[in-house]
Parts: structure tokens; C-alpha cells; sequence
């Protein structure tokens, strides 16, 4: 079996961007019978920038919930929360102690947060080291990741070798898996669908919000009744994520100019709406059931403990720590 693992920030609601950008990616992974899937809150790393605890709080359950609803079945997958794990903060020190600084210095994050003339703090620069050990406690084969995050599994895969070469065949070296045509999705504005533009579509908003931001995205200016390009239409865009079963009949309207934007984004309103039918269901049921919600983590959590554990004594023991060190 392949192993997978990936995590995911606990920052606040789930937008259109983070299904088609990692959960769906994450679901399909998850259910094919020839894949091991871990799957994890990444909530330790939320505190490289200042976090208000009770509102950390509420973000860490909301992305708990919607990763429930949308993706995790916990009879195919493991899923947990990494603080509840503490072997990944102690092998982010064993392996900091083998990081030379250059590597850190050359982080996008860091980098790019310095370049600005902002603060920043040691955990952003070494944001990296953690999430190798994120990666390397489980022997992650594969990991699925953005774009952005590619070269912090790069790094992942140079500490990894550092350590084999001084301490022998220890780690695996992760590959990362990016989906490429599902990098960018468009937000409201056109942009990129991101939380820190305020451009987001939040799967699970109401449906007066959903339909208000859906009605709202950004069209170019065509007079009703002329032609549309269905190549350059945002909304379109939309339409063929979300595989509109009339998608050869809408681009041929769009052509025609016989539909305008405003009926194309309340045929889209209807399908996103629908789409996601299910997993509001799933996750009322789950926030009514916070019990049921905690068991799935401690499950997860105990089985990925074991796993992290081992490793770990493995790293511990080849530092010449004793093998009881802990006892």
C-alpha cells in the first residue's frame, strides 16, 4: 500500500478553494483501497502567527467538522489532531539539530515575511523542520500538497537524506503530489480564492450568504442578449468544478448570447447548493454530537501514536539517547 499524508490548517471556514484545491484530492485518495491515508490537523503550526485562544479554538472545530463532512471516513483513514501527538515536536528539535541555517534562510514563508518588513518569529523560520517531522514520523510516501507548500517537502526530503547519511536508512523520502489543474480557483473578485483577499465562496454558508456571494462574482461587461465567451467566464469556470450535467448546452447559450450572467450564476447557485447537500447533513449531525466527534480523534490519535512513537524511539535511540528514556 502507498501511504499518504497531508494536513490542514485550522483557520477558519472552508471555502470552494480548499475542496477543489485538497479535499476532493484528499476523498478520492482516501478511497482508493490501495492508498493508506493520514490525515491531520495542522494546529501547531497556526501558531506561527498570533492566535486569540478562543477564537483558535472555534477555527480548530469548524476545519475538524468540515474535514468529517467532506472527507474523512474514519474506516479508510486516520485522522488526528497533531498537537495531541507530542513526537513531532520532539523530533522537530532532533532534526533542527542537523538543519543547517542556510536551508531555513531560503523558506518561502520567512522570506517573503521579511521581504515585506514584517516581524517574524522563530516558529515561522522554522515552520519547515516541523512539518518534516509531520511528514517523516509516518514514512509518508506520498504527500499532496499546493503549490506553495512544495518546497517545505523538498526540505522534508533533504533532512531526510542528511539523517539517513549520518545515522543510516531511517526515514522515507517523501514525493509531493501537486494536482495541477485544480491550482488556482477564482474567487469573487477573479483573483485567487483566499481568505486573507476576502474573496472567499464558504461551503458551508447559509443559503441567503451562499447565494448573495455566488450572485456577486465578478463578470466582465456584456450588454444582455450578446454573445459570451464561455473560455474567459469566470462563472463558467465554476460550472464545469462543479461538472454541470447541461455544460454542452449553457456554453452553447453562452455563444448564442440566449442566457446572461445573471441566470448562469443562479443555475450555478443551484448546483453548488445541491452539490454539498450531504455533507451539511454529516456535519450538523457531527456539531450536534461533539462526543462522537472527539472518539474519532482519539481513535485517530491512538493509532497515529503508535506509528510516531516507534519512529521516534528508532531517532531517539540512534542520537544515543536511552531506549527508556521515558519510562
Amino acid at each position: 500500500m502507498t501511504r499518504i499524508l497531508t494536513g490542514m490548517q485550522s483557520s477558519g471556514k472552508s471555502h470552494l478553494g480548499n475542496y477543489f484545491g485538497m479535499m476532493k484530492q484528499a476523498k478520492a485518495l482516501q478511497d482508493n483501497p490501495s492508498n493508506e491515508c493520514f490525515y491531520f490537523v495542522a494546529d501547531l503550526h497556526s501558531f506561527t502567527s498570533k492566535q486569540d485562544p478562543e477564537l483558535f479554538k472555534q477555527n480548530q472545530l469548524s476545519g475538524v467538522l468540515d474535514w468529517l463532512a467532506l472527507v474523512i471516513d474514519p474506516e479508510k483513514s486516520v485522522f488526528y489532531r497533531q498537537s495531541d501527538i507530542r513526537a513531532h515536536t520532539e523530533l522537530l528539535w532532533y532534526l533542527s539539530c542537523l538543519t543547517p541555517f542556510g536551508l531555513m534562510e531560503r523558506g518561502h514563508a520567512f522570506k517573503d515575511k521579511t521581504a515585506k518588513g514584517l516581524e517574524a518569529n522563530v516558529a515561522l523560520f522554522t515552520y519547515p523542520i516541523l512539518m518534516a517531522a509531520d511528514i517523516l514520523l509516518y514514512d509518508a510516501e506520498i504527500v499532496p500538497v499546493g503549490k506553495d507548500q512544495a518546497q517545505h517537502v523538498e526540505m522534508a526530503r533533504d533532512l531526510a537524506q542528511k539523517f539517513n547519511h549520518h545515522f543510516g536508512d531511517t526515514f522515507v523520502l517523501p514525493e509531493s503530489q501537486i494536482k495541477e489543474e485544480v491550482q488556482t480557483i477564482p474567487g469573487l473578485d477573479g483573483a485567487k480564492m483566499s481568505k486573507s483577499y476576502g474573496n472567499t465562496i464558504e461551503i458551508f454558508a447559509d443559503e441567503k450568504t451562499m447565494k448573495k456571494k455566488i450572485m456577486s462574482l465578478k463578470t466582465e461587461s456584456v450588454e444582455l442578449g450578446q454573445p459570451i465567451d464561455p473560455e474567459t467566464c469566470n462563472v463558467m469556470a465554476y460550472h464545469r468544478l462543479f461538472e454541470n450535467p447541461n455544460l454542452a448546452k449553457l456554453e452553447a447559450d453562452y455563444r448564442s448570447g440566449s442566457i446572461g450572467f445573471g441566470d448562469s450564476k443562479k443555475q450555478l447557485f443551484e448546483l453548488v447548493w445541491d452539490y454539498f447537500a450531504d455533507a451539511r447533513a454529516r456535519r450538523e449531525s457531527l456539531a450536534n454530537n461533539p462526543a462522537e466527534v472527539e472518539r474519532i480523534l482519539k481513535l485517530g490519535a491512538q493509532k497515529a501514536s503508535a506509528i510516531a512513537e516507534a519512529k521516534l524511539q528508532n531517532v531517539r535511540t540512534k542520537f544515543g539517547l536511552s531506549a527508556n528514556h521515558l519510562a
